[in-house]
């Protein structure tokens, strides 16, 4: 079965689930802050990231991670702009990701062609005219509230449909505010106000997104659910962030299965791979099976 076409403005048309690679320009985001802090640093990081097969590179300078305190615009625009710029410039397709529509309009001045917020636009009143006015895709992201509460927030009594809806909602208020629908992505929010069996959920039932007729990012990577899943036997310990990868990776090839546009992950060649291993498979089980020789007899 072909992969639907979107028609992103700026954004190819992958035959294949497609991975955005992330630059976290920050000193504590949850699994690698402050190893990219240094700009030169975090370009390199872009760089190696496009070169192992990411097709986008998400570029932050604010951690979300939850209890995370809010750094000032100044200093976020201090963190992501040389990167943005240095990036664009070597031809890598570029994200920002920023909840400030201060940021985000200067990141696409600086070559930025996808804003992706987590907040979905409700963080910053200002967000979506910003997008409506630049003309880039947005990720709407379901949130409901900031990191400092975020675990708060998780209360459901049919996750699926409960953040589908939520999600909707916010889809109509940013184009009730401007935003071309066409360029508008969806992403569920595994990990922001989610217990660990809502990210479960969330994860068996990416095909109900299909009801939003929007293309679908799946953020997963090294998250707390996986951490959980892979517990040391002995101590109950999560396992370490930057040891999830692999059960990243398959995150990836399952939600590539599912019919996910897109999948953002630290560590890159791997899921680069798995998917497009799914979607040799899928091209393969799209053709006419071949007849069987016939065995003598």
């Amino acid at each position: 079965m072909e992969r639907r076409s979107y028609g992103l403005p700026g954004i190819p048309d992958w035959d294949r689930c497609a991975v955005m690679g992330i630059v976290n320009v920050t000193p504590d985001s949850f699994s690698d802050g402050g190893r990219w802090s240094d700009p030169g640093r975090a370009v390199d990081r872009g760089l190696m990231l496009a070169a192992h097969g990411a097709d986008l590179v998400d570029v932050g300078g604010e951690s979300t991670r939850p209890g995370a305190e809010r750094v000032p615009e100044e200093e976020e625009l201090r963190r992501v702009l040389p990167v943005i710029r240095a990036l664009s410039a070597a031809g890598v397709l570029v994200s920002v990701d920023t909840m400030r529509a201060s940021v985000a309009e200067a990141a696409v001045d600086a070559g930025a062609r996808l804003v992706n917020d987590v907040s979905g636009g409700r963080a910053d009143p200002a967000m979506a005219s910003v997008v409506a006015r630049t003309g880039v895709p947005f990720v709407v992201m379901h949130w409901r509230g900031q990191s400092g509460r975020m675990d708060e927030l998780a209360h459901y009594d049919d996750v699926v449909a409960e953040v589908i809806g939520e999600v909707g909602r916010q889809l109509d208020a940013v184009v009730a505010a401007g935003v071309d629908p066409s360029r508008v992505i969806v992403d569920p929010g595994l990990g922001f106000a989610k217990r660990r069996e809502d990210d479960w959920a969330l994860l068996a039932a990416l095909d109900a997104w299909g009801v939003l007729g929007r293309p679908l990012l799946v953020a997963a990577s090294r998250k707390r659910f996986l951490g959980e899943l892979l517990a040391d036997p002995g101590t109950g310990a999560p396992r370490p962030a930057r040891e999830r990868d692999a059960a990243t990776a398959a995150v990836g090839v399952l939600a590539a299965a599912q019919g996910a546009w897109a999948v953002r992950v630290h560590e890159v060649q791997a899921t680069a791979d798995a998917v497009r291993v799914e979607a040799a498979l899928r091209r393969r089980g799209a053709q006419p099976a071949a007849a069987s020789p016939r065995r003598g007899g």
